[in-house]
Parts: C-alpha cells; structure tokens; sequence
C-alpha cells in the first residue's frame, strides 16, 4: 500500500514527511522508523495492517485513569519505533520490523471490538503513529461505528498529520520521557520541543494523560519533573500525569527506581496538577481523589476499579466537577 506524507527526491529516493525524523529514503530502504520504505520512488507499506498484538485489556492499562473508567478496550500493537531508547520496555518489537503478526483489516477490528463489548480501539504497545495510514483509516471506519479511538505513543509527529489524525482521536496517552532536549537527543534521538507541541495540541482537542517513565539519575531530579508538571499545568491542571518506575531492560543496567523516589515526585507534581498517579509500585492502590474535597472517588487495587464518588459529572460529596470521561 502506499504511504502518506512524503515526497520524491532526487536519484529515486523520497522525504517521509511523516515525523519530526525527516528521513530521506533511498530505493529499496526503510527510514529509521523501519517501517516507511522506498520503493521504485514511492512510499510503500509493507506492514499495512500486520499487528505484532492484539488483545482486549483494562483501559487502566494504557494507562487511562479518566477515560471511560472500568471498561475494556481493543488493543492492538505493532512493529518498528521512530526513537531507539535503549530503556523500552517493549524492544522485541519497536526495535524491529520482523516478527509473528496477525493480520486484520480495519473493518475486521470493528467488528471484533464490538463482539467483545470494547469502548473502542486503542493503539498501542509499540509505536502507532508511524503506522499512521492504519491507525488513520481504522479511527475513521471506528468512529462511524461508534467506537472510541485510543492513542498510545511518543507523541513524535509533524503538525500537518497530527491535526489530520486528531480529528478522528478520542483519547490519549503520551510518554513524556523527560524535559531536556539533551536528553532527547542523545537518548532517544528525538526533540523534546516537538512532543511539546504535539500535546498542547493534543490538549485541546481529545482527552489527554501523560506517562514518564522516571530513570534514575537520567530524570528524576525534583526540578525536572516540576518543570513537566508545570508546563502539564499550564495546558490544563486536570490532565492526569503518570509517573512510573523503571526497571532495567534492552541496553540499560541501571537499577530499578525506588518506589520512594516516584512518592517524592508525585508530590512535587500534585503542587501543581490536580491528579498524579504511580506507576510500576507493585500493589500500591492508585485512586482518584476530589482536588476540591479529597474524598475518595474511584479506589483501584490493580486492574479491579470502582467508581465510588462520581456521579454526572461531579463530586458526590462537594458537587464539584469531576475531570473524568464516564
């Protein structure tokens, strides 16, 4: 299939246009995403459709906290990344593009999302957006069937795409992987300024939460994240923020991060987001509580969740508004 986003350059290669990347391709090779490949002078997709996963999972696990609370959702995965962290947690399929696949048209998600009574399709365990044909073309058939369309990504996309595709975007949940460019560079070969600007955007338009994944002496320092929690803020004080443990996996040696550590930045970040939540703590429950009244309003113990203060909307205790999507 052919892709989107790109144009012919010149002695047969091509410019994917896609991603912040700007990879110039040349005949018969993939860009750094291993996904998007030249052929004969055309963007071609040879794994259009070939899922690496495919599962119904709590919506808690993407993680969404306030979105459609206590539901499942359609979740499907794929190969290749536009970032080569060296801490992913799913290596053995973003660092990629070979592997056992299931093959499904989007047509054929609808309907085995709505057999399974899911709240929609989440994109997810890998990189999605550099599959965007797909996921495009999925949202699109999703939507017209009613279903909820679910993005789980690095947020590493150019404006013109990402305005397309938010269009038809319900919910997000964005990994924030620290707030220095360095880091991005030199890590991850990335730009922290373009996931910026993806979730502003992003902010104004779908349901957003963001994930960090705190590494030890890479960006768990107490001015890091209250940076993060400041510009989060700054978007809107309501967007859920993640803050997860590491643990060593693919080219990383560091130990674990202590569960102290993430309790101290949860802190730190709650002076100025309404909702901060911990990742990656073994049984620790993670609630919902009222920012207005602090009354328990959804009590979690792992997956098992119940909405215990939520009605229409609001705190059933102090009736204040309640930034849950229900």
């Amino acid at each position: 299939m052919k892709g989107m986003y790109y144009k012919k350059s010149d002695g047969n290669k091509i410019l994917c246009e896609l991603c912040p990347n700007k990879c110039e391709i040349s005949n018969s090779r993939h860009g750094i995403c291993r996904i998007r490949f030249n052929k004969n002078g055309d963007l071609d997709l040879p794994l259009y459709g070939k899922l690496s996963a495919i599962a119904m999972d709590p919506i808690e696990k993407k993680p969404l906290y306030h979105f459609y609370p206590e539901s499942d959702i359609l979740s499907i995965g794929f190969y290749g990344c536009s970032f080569h962290c060296p801490f992913c947690q799913n290596y053995s399929i973003s660092q990629t593009n070979k592997g056992r696949f299931d093959e499904k048209t989007p047509e054929e998600l609808v309907v085995i999302a709505k057999s399974h009574n899911s709240v929609g399709i989440a994109y997810t365990y890998s990189e999605p957006l550099i599959h965007f044909e797909y996921v495009l073309n999925s949202a699109k058939i999703a939507r017209k069937n009613g279903l909820k369309n679910v993005l789980v990504s690095n947020g590493y996309i150019n404006p013109e795409p990402a305005v397309e595709l938010l269009e038809y975007l319900d919910a997000a949940n964005i990994d924030l992987k620290a707030f220095t460019d360095d880091f991005y560079k030199k890590e991850v070969g990335g730009s922290l300024a373009e996931v910026k600007r993806f979730i502003s955007e992003a902010a104004g338009k779908i349901h957003l939460e963001v994930t960090t994944l705190v590494i030890p002496g890479k960006n768990d320092s107490d001015e890091e994240i209250e940076s993060i929690a400041r510009f989060l803020s700054g978007l809107s004080p309501d967007i859920p923020y993640h803050l997860s443990c590491y643990y060593p996996t693919y080219k990383y040696s560091i130990p674990p991060t202590p569960p102290g550590t993430v309790k101290r930045l949860a802190e730190l970040a709650g002076k100025y987001l309404n909702y901060v939540y911990l990742g990656n703590v073994g049984s620790s429950e993670t609630n919902t509580y009222c920012p207005k009244c602090r009354k328990l309003l959804i009590k979690r113990a792992g997956y098992n969740v119940t909405i215990k203060g939520i009605e229409k909307g609001r705190c059933v205790y102090c009736n204040a508004e309640v930034s849950v999507k229900m």
